[in-house]
């Protein structure tokens, strides 16, 4: 894990200030780093990215306690575990990274509202398409078994097109990263669940 070091130390340094008033806290990959306008985006809630590019939900379960250190969020976004799967990883492994990750925010944070976010399809990865559905299956029914705070948040249908391959619209040039009609359409949908579970934020 040596390789996210520096960007690690980044995050540390650069929110030092914000630790006990970042809202909601968006954590994970490079998906969640790049999305350059998610203040703006989520201006009427009080938001925190803590993202680092290229991340694994591994990486994510690994450095969980260093970069949340003394940070008091009112809930808890996590998209990580496509970069797993790039890797070579496989969705069995994924889940328990998942369980891992959900144990640990979970001890920290207690009920915290927490949302995960599926894997999302992509152009670059079309080809390993069923363990991406599979992955995200395990852990949305793992969510749904648990019925406890965490949820889950589907954005792989609504990036397909009528033909059901990634929709190219969504996708930046290398057909992995999110465009910026890619980000406003995870921002409405991201957004509105956020907004439907204020009421449990907001407690």
């Amino acid at each position: 894990m040596y390789w996210y070091e520096e960007e690690v130390k980044q995050l540390e340094r650069s929110h030092l200030k914000d630790r006990t008033d970042c809202g909601i806290i968006f954590y994970g990959s490079s998906t969640i780093r790049l999305w350059n306008n998610l203040n703006n985006d989520f201006s009427d809630l009080k938001v925190t990215n803590l993202g680092f590019g290229g991340s694994t939900l591994a990486a994510c379960v690994w450095f969980f306690e260093r970069i949340m250190s003394d940070f008091k969020p009112q809930a808890l976004v996590v998209y990580a575990g496509d970069n797993d799967l790039g890797d070579g990883r496989n969705p069995e492994e994924i889940f328990i990274f998942f369980q891992q990750l959900m144990f640990k925010a979970n001890l920290k944070f207690g009920d915290l509202p927490c949302f995960f976010v599926s894997l999302k399809p992509s152009i670059s990865r079309w080809q390993m398409a069923d363990q991406f559905r599979y992955t995200n299956n395990l852990i949305e029914s793992e969510i749904i078994k648990l019925n406890n705070n965490w949820k889950f948040i589907d954005i792989f249908k609504r990036m397909l097109d009528k033909s059901g391959r990634p929709n190219p619209i969504y996708y930046d040039h290398d057909g992995l990263h999110l465009s910026e009609e890619g980000y406003r359409l995870w921002k409405e949908i991201i957004h509105d669940r956020l907004i439907k579970s204020l009421p449990l934020i907001n407690t």
